[in-house]
């Protein structure tokens, strides 16, 4: 029984973990508005297909201030999550991801007037919940009638299977990458083979004419 209590100790201390992820704090510095100037800072986070992402972005100021804070929600393969402009105090953006990859949740802070601004920054707090972190809880556990401890132990179980899924997922990947590794070994080893032999070929065939050349100008 000692196997299994220790692995049910590091799943739920690996859930937990996962779990108290906090929000990403920083300040955002304003850039004039032409396109050599723009700046864009981003924070990427990778999502498996048909996951429910929340991001939530709280952007300090005001409007008017002389700055303007644009958001851009996209992912690796092209695909546009959303695109708020002007954000100031609480942004949420919901979406389901179309892909398997990574996606960015990127800012930009622009100077819109011309007027002195003392303090080009603007302060953002970004948090980005993902699958069963995503979901409102408080909700499923009103509508289904869960007590808090059975709703703890949904949540618990949601994220292990997500675990797991991740898992599994990055199983496939690095059997891939192994296979993609063994068939470029393959090919390079004959890729060599083919180049050794064209080698020595090419030496006979310099050793037979030159010695046929010689013979004929009865140098040897």
């Amino acid at each position: 029984m000692a196997l299994p209590q220790s692995l049910l100790r590091f799943v739920c201390s690996l859930v937990l973990f996962v779990a108290c992820a906090q929000a990403l704090k920083f300040d955002l510095q304003a850039t004039s508005q032409s396109h050599d100037s723009k700046k864009e800072r981003c924070v990427r986070n990778f999502v498996a297909k048909d996951t429910l992402v929340v991001v939530t972005a709280t952007v300090g100021g005001s409007k008017g201030d002389g700055m303007r804070v644009n958001m851009h929600i996209r992912d690796a393969v092209g695909n546009e999550y959303g695109k708020p402009q002007d954000v100031v105090g609480e942004q949420r953006t919901v979406f389901t991801s179309h892909a398997d990859a990574a996606f960015d949740v990127c800012f930009e802070n622009l100077l819109t007037g011309s007027q002195r601004v003392n303090d080009p920054n603007r302060h953002v707090e970004l948090d980005v919940d993902i699958g069963a972190d995503a979901k409102d809880w408080s909700a499923i556990q009103a509508q289904e009638k869960l007590k808090p401890v059975e709703a703890d132990l949904r949540r618990m179980e949601e994220m292990v299977t997500e675990i797991v899924s991740e898992m599994d997922y990055l199983r496939t990947r690095e059997q891939k990458l192994r296979d993609t590794n063994e068939s470029t070994n393959n090919r390079v080893k004959w890729f060599g083979f083919a180049t050794t032999f064209l080698l020595v070929a090419l030496w006979v065939w310099q050793v037979l004419y030159l010695r046929a050349y010689f013979r004929s100008k009865h140098l040897i």
